[in-house]
């Protein structure tokens, strides 16, 4: 049984910073690529950013790149999320991902956390 468990959400003031974490268990976390997913009030789910299996590889939304980056500790089994220079449109519900069915942008991801609420206020 895959779990993905987010943490590290919270409110935060515009130009501030947030690190989300995601801890996986259930399968061999070095073998999948992760990634960041989030979702707005009434919009859809957007791709944030991703990582491939050893960390060398990532993959950015253009509009959270120079702000945001993602990382992995294979050994512990999590992969986060560091965002600086936050703005209000980053408010979301944002979601981890595991081992993406087809690219790396693509929601079609085969296991998802439950979210973690990220709220910017200006």
């Amino acid at each position: 049984q895959v779990q993905l468990v987010e943490s590290g959400g919270g409110l935060v003031q515009a130009g501030g910073s947030l690190r989300l974490s995601c801890t996986a268990s259930g399968r061999t976390f070095s073998l999948y690529a992760m990634g960041w997913f989030r979702q707005a009030p009434g919009k859809k789910r957007e791709f944030v950013a991703a990582i491939n299996q050893s960390g060398g590889v990532t993959y950015y939304a253009d509009s959270v790149k120079g702000r945001f980056t993602i990382s992995r500790d294979n050994a512990k089994k999590m992969v986060y999320l560091q965002m600086n220079s936050l703005k209000a449109e980053d408010t979301a519900v944002y979601y981890c991902a595991q081992d993406p069915r087809t690219t790396y942008t693509s929601d079609n991801y085969a296991y998802w956390g439950q979210g973690t609420q990220v709220t910017v206020s200006s």
